[in-house]
């Protein structure tokens, strides 16, 4: 991909591995975590395994400022055609509202286009109010699908079988 400078101030580029530190910092500031292996792990796959690269990233002022990372899937949600997941969104605080989310997600809808990707999915949660947000402003909808999750430890006591039982079985 191409650097496309969005205005004067916001580029828009391929990750690079050297922005790790930056994910990381960036991350830690909405989680409170530091989860530097996961980022690792991420980024890597995000530049070496996937044939297709989706995942983008944004300057602000020589300064990597925002970063959003996905994947294409083939058959996932129950639709043959392919879907781009963007699965991190990032922008760093200090920077909200200065036109990164923004920028980022025009070049990754002009990368989706030319693949002839028609659909991109996310999930968000709930409290993620600014995010949200975001999305909102930029035409997300929600989708009449319905995620579903089973804690397994409680799952686990409805299934118990007593030991008596187990033997006859």
């Amino acid at each position: 991909m191409d650097v496309v400078e969005i205005g004067r101030r916001v580029i828009v580029r391929t990750l690079v591995p050297t922005d790790l530190a930056r994910l990381v910092a960036m991350d830690r500031e909405f989680t409170g975590r530091t989860r530097k292996a996961w980022f690792e792990g991420k980024l890597k796959r995000a530049l070496e395994e996937t044939g297709v690269r989706i995942s983008v990233g944004a300057e602000m002022d020589g300064r990597l400022g925002g970063a959003l990372m996905g994947s294409l899937a083939y058959g996932e949600f129950g639709r043959p055609e392919p879907v781009a997941i963007l699965d991190t969104a990032l922008v760093e605080r200090a920077l909200a509202g200065k036109g990164i989310g923004r920028a980022m997600l025009a070049q990754l809808l002009k990368n989706l286009s030319a693949l002839r990707i028609e659909t991109i999915r996310t999930e968000v949660g709930w409290n993620e109010r600014e995010l949200l947000a975001f999305l909102e402003r930029t035409g997300w909808t929600p989708v009449p699908r319905l995620v579903l999750e089973l804690d397994v430890k409680k799952a686990e006591k409805a299934f118990d079988i007593e030991e008596s039982e187990a033997a006859k079985i």
